[in-house]
């Protein structure tokens, strides 16, 4: 999901009202999954992946079934639900959130597989969890009758701990014609290396996996050229856009509410009796929350064009631009929060640390790099570059 697909393909035209958005992931449902989030923090960051709680209060909530199709029992849900759902969890635990939101946005990936190996996943319950390791491809898949032999090692899988299935990506085809495949295995198939040791984002378990050789057959499988065009001509509206449409979006969607997050515990801590204010402080304040309350509109503009708008390459490259200039936006307003709060910040412990080094290290993450989001919409609104251009 952190990789660039392709941003053509069949346009999405726009969507009658009962797919836009509803209740597909109830709020006291989110509620709870809160709740449980803020019982699992004293234990998050030494444990390094989410507690059984969580994990179960994410599944109860619907982020399982969020864009599984409904012949499965799934939601095939809107991106705005989504955002704001992921952003409402966010502003209490970002890891949490984290991983929720790329369990559903891991579902409507998986819908890309052919129909006996979606069935393989959601024959039995739409609420299977499962993880990605896709950008680069590495590994190597070795053609055989009906399939493939994979082996390899890949980095950071979100949520590994908790899948019951795992999608990774290595090289296939001719040397002169090489795909980006991407192949689903089943949990007894791959072994996790317990590997994530990082600022931020220590609950999300992001851990290296491991597959010492296990075939794939077919049906396990796609590629990610795949993505650029509609699961199925009457597909609900999540499955017939591009991927990319709001790729960058579901990696953005914690974001936001993390942020969120952390200025309501600055204003907390800045509130106290014996907190003493300044011009400087009293500034980053009002720049830091106008700018964290301009990124979410970013975000939930984009959430409604995917939901919606007709799809063009423009309006595939400006939801990304959207979505990478409100992570910008929130790393930099908390960054200057930061520098304006007092020495308790650096005390282990400070909540409002907490979301600094979690929105510093998910600022990071390769869906977000603004360069190619840059040339992207570039490209789209100004044509291709002339040759020695760029």
């Amino acid at each position: 999901m952190s990789g660039s697909a392709p941003t053509t393909g069949t346009p999405a035209t726009g969507t009658p009202a009962t797919e836009l958005p509803g209740t597909e992931l109830p709020a006291e449902a989110v509620d709870r999954l809160v709740r449980a989030a803020e019982r699992d923090l004293p234990a998050l960051e030494e444990r390094r992946r989410l507690g059984a709680e969580a994990v179960d209060a994410i599944t109860a909530a619907g982020f399982l079934r969020h864009f599984v199709a409904r012949e499965f029992g799934g939601t095939a849900g809107t991106f705005s639900a989504l955002l704001d759902a992921s952003a409402t969890v966010a502003r209490t635990c970002p890891s949490t959130a984290w991983c929720a939101t790329l369990f559903a946005a891991h579902g409507r990936l998986a819908s890309y597989l052919p129909a006996a190996g979606r069935k393989a996943l959601w024959g039995d319950s739409p609420d299977v969890p499962i993880a990605t390791a896709i950008m680069p491809p590495r590994g190597r898949a070795v053609p055989v009758p009906g399939g493939w032999l994979l082996s390899g090692r890949w980095d950071t899988a979100s949520g590994v701990d908790h899948a019951d299935w795992l999608l990774l990506a290595s090289r296939t085809g001719a040397p002169d014609r090489p795909e980006h495949r991407v192949l689903a295995v089943p949990r007894a198939d791959w072994t996790v290396l317990d590997s994530w040791r990082s600022l931020g984002m220590r609950g999300t378990g992001s851990h290296t996996v491991m597959v010492a050789e296990t075939f794939v057959p077919e049906r396990l499988s796609f590629t990610m050229a795949d993505l650029a065009h509609p699961v199925a001509a009457d597909a609900a509206r999540c499955h017939r856009v591009p991927v990319q449409l709001a790729g960058a979006l579901m990696f953005a969607a914690p974001v936001s509410g993390a942020a969120q997050g952390a200025l309501d515990a600055w204003s907390v801590a800045a509130a106290t009796p014996r907190t003493v204010r300044s011009s400087a402080s009293d500034q980053a304040l009002s720049e830091s929350s106008a700018q964290i309350a301009a990124a979410r509109l970013l975000l939930e503009r984009a959430a409604r064009r995917a939901d919606r708008d007709e799809v063009t390459p423009l309006l595939v490259a400006e939801n990304r631009r959207d979505a990478v200039t409100a992570v910008r936006w929130c790393a930099a307003a908390v960054d200057r929060l930061f520098h304006a709060a007092g020495s308790h910040v650096h005390r282990d412990g400070s909540p409002f640390q907490r979301y600094w080094r979690d929105i510093t290290t998910a600022a990071t993450h390769g869906a977000l790099g603004l360069a190619a989001a840059a040339a992207e919409y570039a490209d789209a609104a100004l044509g291709p570059p002339a040759p020695g251009g760029r």
